[in-house]
């Protein structure tokens, strides 16, 4: 029997705890794509207690617990103490076993403070305790925890009409890590509701210099806030879509909408498709201009349960898997772009798992010889960045594309207690390489080639694909 968690956890062959040990686990981690807060950052924040900085915004572990029968104040109430809620999580945790949560509590405990000890009612407020004395120690900040993490870049997510004053700040603090954003535009295309989209039309204008009363305008003002990105070093947009949108359009019908929901006039829902296929298309042409890369994250149905959006807001824990028939829609919009000579580097996120080979064998539809993996299947996100979610995700790029050319792993999260993901991720790899040679399904002769192949997927290729 295994010891739970030991040094060669998820690493089941000799061959993959030497490719983990010997390769992986010394790369440097290039986290780009995640939703830190800037601000911490900047200020070098140093967290009051395990429950801020492990519990506060979590909402995996939010919904966990709401599954296990905790009340929501022990979850996002404002009259429960930090420990009170702690406690409640240490509570739940026994019953998340073969939730991916029960791995990810024990490896960032471990990674992050030392602590093997297993989580659970008896041992939680020794776990605390001594957690939040590390906590204040100064190499427990936010960038002491970046550091201990040997992070190299991480890209944060962030809406064009962002000042990105603490990124800058972050630079010219002289911090030795890169911290960049990342575009991320979904609210200029969020025509549903007439006066939220003009409210942030008008908060466009105002940080762009732009007056903006039509279409052009409104185009004119995103290029302002594109240029300024790129000027901050941003290297990537991000977009959160249900599905892709690619309906037939003309110029004038577009500028035709704007009008109309600009004047506070609600849309059809052909008008809104038409709308948000013209902005996926303008968005990626400045893209491809720039040279950025496009990541889209897409296939989530979001605020599900109304009654808590009202009393929370979006992203706390109410957001499920979505179906929808998205390759047609894909291949259209991609082809369009591809036709005119504008489609930059594509990263394609999915969250449904059936949608797997689809996006495997899209990929091999436009690539164009430029560079290696100009289209990449993006790591298993969300609901499917764990054990069995990236191993399907990679099983699905090794059969139908190339696995070597993969850009790896990302957090996607709001935690600095959060990078053990990429560990999490690198012994998946290596154990399912590992296997393959154990099994005589790839050649021991060619494990200098097969040991490049680890080092790459967990570092170079992103370094190079994104030149970082």
């Amino acid at each position: 029997m295994k010891n739970f968690m030991d040094e060669n956890f998820l690493l089941q062959t000799e061959t993959a705890q030497k490719l983990y040990h010997e390769h992986a686990a010394k790369m440097p981690i290039i986290d780009y794509h995640c939703h830190l807060i800037p601000q911490m950052v900047a200020d070098d924040y140093q967290f009051r207690s395990l429950t801020e900085i492990w519990l506060g915004g979590d909402h995996y572990k939010w919904r966990a617990m709401r599954t296990n029968g905790v009340d929501e104040r022990y979850c996002t109430g404002q009259d429960t103490t930090d420990w009170e809620k702690f406690e409640k999580w240490a509570e739940t945790v026994p019953y998340t076993m073969r939730n991916p949560l029960y791995h990810w509590t024990h490896l960032e405990l471990k990674t992050a403070f030392g602590i093997t000890k297993v989580l659970n009612p008896q041992t939680a407020r020794e776990i605390y305790d001594e957690c939040n004395e590390k906590l204040r120690q100064p190499e427990y900040s936010a960038r002491g925890l970046m550091r201990r993490y040997h992070v190299e870049t991480v890209c944060t997510t962030d809406d064009p009409v962002d000042s990105l004053e603490y990124h800058i700040k972050t630079r010219e603090s002289g911090f030795e890590i890169k911290m960049l954003p990342t575009w991320r535009p979904d609210k200029a295309m969020a025509v549903e509701v007439p006066a939220d989209f003009r409210a942030y039309v008008e908060k466009l204008a105002e940080v762009s210099g732009v007056a903006i009363s039509t279409f052009d305008d409104m185009i004119a003002a995103l290029r302002s806030r594109h240029e300024f990105f790129a000027q901050q070093g941003c290297r990537l947009s991000d977009h959160g879509i249900e599905e892709f949108y690619a309906e037939d359009y003309t110029e004038a019908e577009i500028k035709a909408i704007f009008n109309k929901v600009y004047g506070g006039h609600e849309l059809t829902q052909e008008e809104i498709l038409k709308f948000k296929s013209a902005m996926l298309v303008i968005f990626a042409e400045m893209d491809w201009e720039t040279g950025w890369a496009q990541q889209y994250h897409y296939g989530a149905i979001r605020n599900n349960n109304t009654k808590m959006f009202k009393l929370l807001g979006p992203d706390t824990g109410f957001d499920s898997i979505g179906e929808f028939t998205t390759a047609k829609q894909m291949a259209k919009f991609l082809d369009r772009l591809n036709t005119e000579g504008k489609l930059t580097k594509t990263i394609l996120y999915n969250l449904n798992p059936c949608a797997n080979e689809v996006i495997a064998t899209m990929l091999g539809n436009f690539q164009d010889g430029t560079l290696p993996g100009k289209i990449q299947f993006g790591s298993g996100w969300w609901f499917l960045d764990q054990k069995d979610g990236m191993e399907k995700q990679m099983n699905a790029l090794s059969l139908l594309g190339l696995l070597s050319r993969f850009v790896g792993m990302l957090t996607d999260s709001r935690s600095f207690l959060s990078y053990p993901r990429h560990e999490y991720f690198r012994r998946t790899l290596c154990n399912l390489v590992g296997r393959d040679v154990e099994n005589g399904e790839l050649p021991a002769s060619e494990m200098g080639r097969i040991n490049q192949m680890i080092e790459d997927i967990c570092y170079n290729n992103a370094k190079n694909y994104f030149q970082f």
